[in-house]
């Protein structure tokens, strides 16, 4: 403990002195919550680089772009109740999850269960009121007593197939260009990738069609109004067991479509022990000798025990790290990140509901943040937080006391750190430089009278915990 102790101040006692902005100052001693809230939302940001896109979605997205699939010939139904119609110990109670509702299919897969099976399950648009808002409810951390296990063992097991379509994967990720484009978001790096997407009648697109789909949305013209840069990260479930062969696919993958897909990442509970991150270097080491430039980012330090799996991640290339919570607990690693090509996405929201902080003065942020390790706030799975970026920033500014100069570090390292060509990456840093220097002048010249007029989008997260409601979409 001792000589963490004395890392940490050799760290801190050494960053230089700044000066606070008087104005800002001003601003948090006098704001109201709403206040904050507004100045928040209208501040411009830079991007967001820890983003799951199937995690993204508001419930009420997925129910709108399911149902509106209907045009293109998919029909969803989803599981009501349980009517045993398996023997106990089949596989299915293991594998696909038999024993939870709200699982949900397309019509090529309802139409190939027994009849028994069958009646457990209801049409979408067949839903009364109440099993609407249950579906709805089973695909968010809405109760106190859910975490990680529901989280992880059940959220996408009940979207199942609907995330599996990829016309309803690219309008969750419009839906998303829209919602953070209103709250001054420049750039979305999204994790994303083109396998195992299902055709109405259950064949598998192609990556090529998956790719094509994508890149028609992201064409339209209501998703380049949102005025958001997106790119893709390719990403693979660590603790598989065919995770090496996963990632071999994924760096050709991402070298054939590189004007889109910019890196690749490594996700997944990182509690289980399979997916540790030595067991990906040889792999690493082959896939370098062929492909140049590929970026890597990997989730690490998102575990409650203190272990060295940063390091290790930087050890098998990572330029980024997700999370990186236990950080702190490895003074070596703080050290060798300290102003150095590394950066750790910070999920605050993400953390607490989680369960790896049981409360935000736990969080290691704003040590990183003021020991000079690069950190970028990022939402993480915000839809199934049912939050959006200006709640981590109003967490930030809250729970930390932020300065200016702090938050405008924070978005800047949310670009300069992203993986993004480099031609777009300063002009993304330009064009934020810019924008943070108007909205200055605007909130020192009109004060604050001038957020009357924003007019924020919030959703639950702020109005839980806070008691700060504000209107929905």
């Amino acid at each position: 403990m001792s000589k963490l102790i004395l890392t940490l101040c050799l760290i801190v006692c050494s960053l230089p002195l700044r000066a606070a902005e008087p104005w800002f100052e001003k601003l948090k001693a006098e704001a109201t919550p709403d206040q904050m809230y507004r100045f928040l939302y209208a501040l411009p940001k830079g991007g967001d680089l820890h983003n799951h896109l199937t995690g993204a979605g508001l419930s009420e997205w997925w129910w709108d772009a399911a149902i509106a699939q209907q045009a293109r010939g998919y029909t969803y139904y989803t599981k009501i109740r349980i009517n045993n119609c398996l023997p106990y110990g089949s596989n299915e109670y293991s594998f696909a999850p038999y024993l939870i509702l709200f699982r949900t299919l397309q019509k090529s897969s309802y139409d190939q269960l027994d009849a028994c099976q069958q009646s457990e399950y209801k049409r979408f648009q067949d839903l009364t009121a109440v099993e609407k808002q249950g579906w709805l409810d089973s695909i968010r951390l809405d109760k106190s007593y859910e975490g990680r296990n529901e989280f992880f063992g059940r959220h996408w097991e009940r979207l199942n197939e609907l995330w599996r379509n990829p016309y309803v994967v690219a309008e969750i990720l419009f839906q998303n260009m829209q919602a953070f484009g209103k709250e001054g978001l420049a750039y979305l790096e999204t994790q994303e990738g083109p396998e195992g997407q299902l055709k109405a009648d259950g064949s598998v697109f192609s990556d090529d069609e998956t790719v094509a789909i994508y890149r028609q949305r992201l064409a339209d013209a209501d998703a380049k109004a949102t005025g958001v840069t997106v790119r893709f990260q390719s990403s693979i479930l660590r603790f598989l067991p065919g995770a090496e062969q996963d990632l071999k696919d994924l760096y050709a993958f991402t070298a054939k479509h590189r004007d889109l897909w910019v890196g690749v990442n490594m996700v997944g509970r990182e509690d289980d022990d399979k997916g540790y991150p030595l067991r990906f270097l040889q792999t690493l080491r082959e896939l370098r000798k062929q492909y140049p430039d590929i970026h890597l980012a990997i989730h690490a330090g998102e575990v409650d025990e203190p272990n060295h799996h940063v390091r290790d991640t930087l050890q098998i290339g990572a330029e980024r790290i997700g999370h990186g919570n236990n950080l702190i607990t490895d003074p070596d690693t703080m050290l060798l990140m300290r102003n150095g090509p590394y950066m750790v996405e910070i999920n605050l929201i993400s953390n607490l509901l989680l369960e790896y902080v049981q409360n935000f003065q736990q969080h290691p942020f704003p040590e990183y943040l003021r020991a000079g390790i690069p950190v970028a706030l990022s939402t993480d799975d915000r839809g199934m937080w049912d939050s959006n970026m200006t709640d981590e920033y109003f967490v930030a500014v809250r729970e930390f006391n932020l300065s200016w100069e702090e938050i405008v570090q924070l978005g800047r390292n949310s670009l300069k750190y992203s993986f993004v060509e480099e031609p777009v990456k300063q002009k993304l840093l330009k064009d934020y430089d810019t924008r943070v220097a108007r909205y200055k002048a605007q909130f020192q010249s009109k004060g604050l009278d001038g957020l009357k007029a924003i007019k924020p989008v919030s959703y639950s997260f702020t109005c839980k915990h806070y008691q700060l409601c504000l209107p929905r979409d």
